[in-house]
């Protein structure tokens, strides 16, 4: 008996080379179980195996409510793979509520949650959003390459803070020539969204600048 695996499908359709390519985030529901599962049933490719246990159970907020017994059922599963997909649901879980605990009242706070920035070699924009405690509910990344930071709208800063109910944010971006010293640009797009957020009732309380193993704090440095 053969097995539809992940390699079988096209190279465009891989969901593994599209995670390379594009990031997790950019995968759907069904490429993100498509790669837990690996394999698919006779006749039958893995991401149409992903796809039919989403339907079937409603979603990924239905697998992560279903028992081992009632996934093991679905005919292609088994109890290998519920518990594979079980696990990856409960980290995923598990990240997501110690990222919604983790407060940021600091930029080194800030410059150590996007460590990561320092290796882009594109200038990536964006936003941290914070409850009423001060601790980060999610971060969003908006812009990608300079050109379009230079025309970041308030509109494309404030709709994921709206959406997220936070009471303040951080903006954030990097340097890739890893001198995180502001523009003049930088800090004009600063005021112009400051000035923005304070008509909506979300303050930006800083905006951070990440170089390499350094960074430039606007509230530090008295201009937020």
């Amino acid at each position: 008996m053969s097995f539809y695996r992940v390699k079988d499908l096209p190279e465009s359709d891989r969901p593994r080379e599209k995670l390379l390519k594009l990031g997790a985030e950019n995968l759907t529901d069904a490429e993100i179980i498509a790669i837990l599962l690996r394999t698919g049933t006779k006749g039958k490719n893995v991401i149409d195996l992903a796809r039919e246990i989403l339907l079937h159970f409603g979603g990924i907020k239905g697998i992560a409510e279903a028992s081992i017994r009632e996934l093991s059922a679905f005919k292609g599963l088994g109890k290998a793979k519920a518990i594979t997909l079980k696990a990856a649901i409960e980290s995923g879980r598990r990240a997501g509520k110690e990222k919604s605990k983790r407060k940021i009242n600091s930029p080194e706070a800030v410059a150590d949650l996007l460590e990561n920035l320092q290796n882009e070699k594109v200038e990536i924009f964006g936003i941290l959003t914070l409850n009423s405690k001060g601790e980060l509910i999610n971060i969003h990344k908006i812009t990608k390459g300079g050109s379009n930071f230079a025309h970041i709208s308030p509109k494309e800063v404030f709709y994921p803070a709206v959406k997220d109910l936070a009471t303040a944010l951080i903006l954030f971006h990097n340097h890739p020539s890893g001198h995180p010293e502001p523009s003049k640009e930088d800090i004009v797009i600063t005021r112009r969204l400051v000035e923005a957020g304070s008509l909506l009732n979300v303050e930006i309380i800083d905006h951070v600048i990440i170089g390499k193993h350094n960074f430039f704090s606007f509230k530090e440095n008295d201009l937020i």
